[in-house]
């Protein structure tokens, strides 16, 4: 794959090389935040809100379950915790996929960019 895209950069002229490191992969803070502006930033929004709520309900669960002296009682706090733990990663998990698929699409693009650059580039020089 290195192969590929050092001859890709070697055909690419200075002003090629530099549109295409404009269109960089952006950090992962940026393709975090990038998700709370994205056309279904309001999904994203509910999700950050229902697992932030559901952590947080499940720090209580644990808490009420080491609080309990009854056996019984700490087993369904427990049970509680560990669903709301599972609601918390299913969301950061959708959020997740969601980054991965953000980051495809951007591949995508600048693979269309650079295809458009050489088509150019081949059809000035003929």
């Amino acid at each position: 794959m290195n192969k590929i895209d050092d001859l890709i950069g070697q055909a690419l002229s200075d002003e090629d090389r530099a549109l295409l490191a404009s269109h960089a992969e952006p950090g992962y803070l940026a393709q975090a935040f990038g998700l709370l502006r994205s056309p279904l930033a309001w999904i994203i929004w509910v999700l950050v809100l229902a697992s932030g709520m559901a952590f947080l309900a499940g720090l209580y669960a644990l808490w009420q379950m080491s609080a309990t002296p009854d056996a019984i009682a700490a087993v369904r706090w427990g049970v509680a915790a560990l669903f709301l733990f599972q609601v918390t990663m299913l969301c950061k998990t959708f959020m997740g996929n969601r980054m991965e698929t953000n980051r495809l699409l951007r591949e995508l693009k600048r693979i269309e960019l650079q295809v458009s650059l050489l088509r150019d580039r081949s059809g000035t020089e003929r």
